[in-house]
C-alpha cells in the first residue's frame, strides 16, 4: 500500500524499482564538461605512465597536451549535444539514430591516433577518443522512461480510497 502524502511503500520505496546512480539521467549540459574531464584523466594516465604524446602534424610531430584535449573534449561535447538535440527535434527521440551516428563519428575519429609517433601513443589516444566517445554518447542517451524532459520522475498518481 502506498502512502497518500509521500508517495512510499511502508518499505520505504516508491513503489517502484529503484535505479542506481548511474542510471540517474546526466543534465544535457554537462556533458561537454563531463566529456573533457574524462579527457584530462586518460591523458594525466598516459603522462603519468610515461607515454611519449605525440602524433604527426604535417611534416613533424606534434606533442598532445591537456589542453589540446580538454579543448578536444568540450568541442566534441557540444557538437554531441547540438546534433542529439536535432535528432530529437527531428524524430523525436531518434534513440538508435544517436547511438548509430556516435559509432560512425568514433570510427573516423579512430583515424587520428593512426598518425601517433608509437604504439604506445597510439593505444593511450584510441583510448582517450574511445572514453570521450563514450562518455558523450551515454552522457546524451535518451531519459529513462517515466522521465519529463527536465530529468525528473514523473509524479506517481495515488489512488484514494472511497470513502
Amino acid at each position: 500500500m502506498t502512502d497518500q502524502v509521500t508517495g512510499r511503500t511502508p518499505e520505504g520505496g516508491h513503489g517502484t524499482r529503484r535505479r542506481g546512480v548511474l542510471r540517474r539521467p546526466t543534465p544535457p549540459g554537462a556533458v561537454p564538461l563531463l566529456a573533457a574531464a574524462v579527457a584530462a584523466v586518460v591523458w594525466t594516465v598516459a603522462t603519468l605512465s610515461g607515454a611519449d604524446l605525440r602524433a604527426r602534424a604535417g611534416d613533424g610531430l606534434r606533442e598532445v597536451g591537456l589542453a589540446d584535449v580538454v579543448v578536444a573534449g568540450l568541442v566534441a561535447g557540444l557538437l554531441g549535444w547540438g546534433t542529439r538535440a536535432l535528432l530529437r527535434r527531428l524524430t523525436g527521440d531518434g534513440e538508435r539514430t544517436w547511438l548509430v551516428a556516435c559509432g560512425v563519428v568514433l570510427l573516423v575519429s579512430l583515424a587520428g591516433p593512426l598518425g601517433a609517433a608509437t604504439r604506445e601513443a597510439a593505444g593511450f589516444l584510441v583510448a582517450e577518443h574511445v572514453a570521450v566517445g563514450a562518455a558523450i554518447a551515454l552522457g546524451l542517451r535518451g531519459r529513462p522512461r517515466g522521465h519529463q524532459a527536465s530529468g525528473r520522475p514523473r509524479p506517481v498518481a495515488v489512488s484514494r480510497p472511497r470513502g
